[in-house]
C-alpha cells in the first residue's frame, strides 16, 4: 500500500493530450494548490508530458509545498516526431531520473514509474537500474504503468490472452528483481478490464493500484455531448469511443451514474470515482484535470459511500461500446 489519500491528481491534462487551447499554466498551478488544499496527496506526472513542461509546472508548486505532496513521475517514453518511443536503457533511466529531480525541484521522488517497457531491452535490466535509484536515495519506491499492456500477443493455435495477462507476466519478472510498490492502469465504469487479473494480482501482494482515467477521459462526468468535436491534438479526436455515434450510444452509462448521483446530492463524476474506490483498499483513483473546481470536486468523492442498491444499478448498466466493436 502507498499510504496516500484515496483520490490523487492526474496532472497530464495540464500539459498533454487534452484540449491544448485550454491549457493555462497559472490556472494549472492553482489546480495543484487547490487539490493539495482539499487533502489530495498523490500528484501524478511524467517526463514525457509536454514533454518536460508538466514536471516544471509541478516544480513551481513543490518549491513551497513539497511536504504536502506524494510525488509520482515516470520514465521510459520519449516523444518522437510521429509517435512515442520506449527507452529502457539503464543509462537513460539514470539520466531521466536526475533530470526529473531537477525539474520537480526535489531531492527525492516518492514513486518512480516505468511508463512503458522497452521491447528491445529485457525489463529486468531496466527495473534493476531503477532499483539502483532507490539504493542511491533518489527514489523511494518503484511502480509500473501498465496502461498499454491490456492485450497479450496472438499466438499460433491460441486465442488472444485475457486483458492484462501480458502485464501480469511481466510484473512477475520485475518482482523477482525488486519489489513493485504500485501498478497504474486504466479502471473505470466503462473500462473494467483490470478487475479480472491485474487488480487481483496487486491485492494478493499488497501492491498499490493507481486507477488511471477513472472518469473515462471525461466522458463519465456528463459534461461532454455527442458530436461536440475535439481539437486535432486531443487524443479523443481519434479514440473509438469518442465518435459522435459512440458517444450517443454510451449515454445510458452517464444517465445511470446521474441517477445514482441524485440520490446522494453528488455529481456523476463523484459516483464514477466512488465506484472505482470501492474496488479495493489498495486502489487510488487518479483523475486528471486542469481546473481547480474539478480537482476539489474529485477529492470530495473519497467521502461518498455507495449503497448496495447503487452498486446494483451501476452493475446493470450496459457495457460501453466502441467503434472497434
Amino acid at each position: 500500500m502507498l499510504g496516500v489519500g484515496a483520490v490523487g491528481l492526474g496532472c497530464a491534462p495540464m500539459s498533454w493530450a487534452y484540449s491544448p487551447s485550454q491549457r493555462r499554466g497559472e490556472v494549472s498551478e492553482r489546480t495543484v494548490h487547490a487539490a493539495l488544499d482539499a487533502g489530495v496527496e498523490l500528484l501524478d506526472t511524467a517526463d514525457m508530458y509536454g514533454p518536460f513542461t508538466n514536471e516544471l509546472l509541478l516544480g513551481r508548486v513543490l518549491a513551497t509545498r513539497r511536504a504536502d505532496a506524494f510525488v509520482s513521475t515516470k520514465c521510459g517514453l520519449l516523444v518522437g516526431d510521429q509517435h512515442l518511443l520506449a527507452d529502457g536503457r539503464p543509462e537513460y533511466v539514470r539520466r531521466a531520473c536526475d533530470a526529473s529531480l531537477r525539474r520537480l525541484r526535489t531531492d527525492v521522488i516518492d514513486l518512480y514509474q516505468l511508463h512503458r517497457a522497452d521491447p528491445e531491452i529485457p525489463v529486468e535490466e531496466t527495473w534493476g537500474a531503477m532499483a539502483e535509484l532507490v539504493t542511491a536515495g533518489k527514489v523511494r519506491a518503484l511502480g509500473m504503468c501498465a496502461v498499454g499492456l491490456r492485450d497479450g500477443p496472438r499466438r499460433a493455435g491460441r486465442v488472444r490472452d485475457a486483458p492484462y495477462a501480458a502485464a501480469v507476466r511481466q510484473l512477475a519478472r520485475m518482482q523477482q528483481v525488486f519489489p513493485v510498490s504500485a501498478v497504474q492502469a486504466e479502471l473505470s465504469v466503462w473500462a473494467p478490464e483490470s478487475l479480472d487479473l491485474l487488480l487481483p494480482w496487486c491485492a494478493e501482494r499488497g501492491v498499490g493500484f493507481l486507477a488511471a482515467m477513472p472518469l473515462g477521459r471525461g466522458f463519465l462526468t456528463g459534461t461532454l455531448t455527442p458530436g461536440q468535436g475535439f481539437e486535432e491534438d486531443d487524443v479523443r479526436a481519434r479514440h473509438p469511443r469518442f465518435t459522435a455515434e459512440m458517444m450517443a450510444a454510451n449515454q445510458p452509462l452517464v444517465a445511470g451514474l446521474r441517477r445514482v448521483a441524485e440520490r446522494h446530492g453528488a455529481t456523476p463524476a463523484q459516483v464514477a470515482l466512488a465506484w472505482v474506490l470501492g474496488r479495493g483498499r489498495q486502489v487510488v483513483a487518479v483523475p486528471g484535470t486542469k481546473r481547480p473546481d474539478w480537482a476539489v470536486e474529485n477529492a470530495a468523492a473519497a467521502r461518498l459511500r455507495l449503497t448496495p442498491r447503487d452498486l446494483a444499478d451501476i452493475a446493470a448498466l450496459p457495457p460501453a461500446r466502441s467503434s472497434w466493436d
